[in-house]
């Protein structure tokens, strides 16, 4: 696969995140996730982690400075390619990250305002092991209790609705010009982010190959 540098665009609830994991582990990228190593930070406790939290808790972005800090390290150090999953996330991230490395490809994966509402209202975390649920398509044998490790499912504070309705209209404010971005640097593929999770990835793998 000629494609080594490559990020995922789409609103919250695209399936980016799920995406991502597939693709790295297909191609053998490293796959970096910011909303991941956010709450790592934010776990740990880090200088990072508490600045961000405000932010992550109201579903606001995280000021570029901070992510573009975060992320400079983590790119410098995949050797064999990576996919980023959720940077950038505005046009001044898109714009130092280009001073960073170059990328192959943009993918963005698009989905309506009211399908990301009703797809991460219904999502569910395990506190002990982590493992995520979806009540819609991919719900817990047991309600309220985790398949693996019997713990109690939870909802995350920005999976709640007026959370979600605020990421998104920020989505759209901040985030969505990066399409044009792309665009205009024929660096762009879109992909229809309603059909299943194997639809989306055969589409993105056609991308990748072609």
């Amino acid at each position: 696969m000629s494609i080594r540098r490559l990020t995922l665009l789409g609103p919250p609830g695209a399936g980016k995140g799920t995406q991502a994991k597939m693709i790295a582990a297909q191609n053998g990228l490293s796959h970096l996730s910011t909303g991941d190593i956010l709450r790592d930070e934010v776990v740990r406790t880090t200088r990072l982690g508490l600045t961000a939290k405000g932010y992550m808790d109201r579903g606001d972005l995280v000021p570029d400075p901070l992510i573009i800090e975060m992320i400079k390290g983590r790119i410098a150090g995949p050797a064999d390619g990576f996919i980023l999953d959720g940077f950038p996330r505005t046009v001044t991230q898109a714009e130092a990250l280009a001073e960073i490395t170059a990328l192959d490809l943009a993918i963005n994966i698009d989905l309506s305002r009211e399908t990301v509402i009703d797809r991460l209202s219904s999502r569910r975390v395990c506190r002990g092991c982590g493992r995520i649920y979806n009540l819609l398509f991919g719900p817990p044998t047991d309600a309220g209790r985790c398949d693996a490790c019997n713990d109690e499912l939870f909802q995350r504070d920005d999976d709640k609705r007026a959370v979600i309705e605020n990421r998104y209209d920020v989505y759209t404010k901040m985030t969505a010009p990066l399409i044009d971005f792309y665009r205009q640097r024929g660096l762009l593929h879109e992909v229809d982010g309603s059909g299943s999770t194997e639809a989306v990835l055969a589409e993105i793998t056609t991308a990748l190959l072609s």
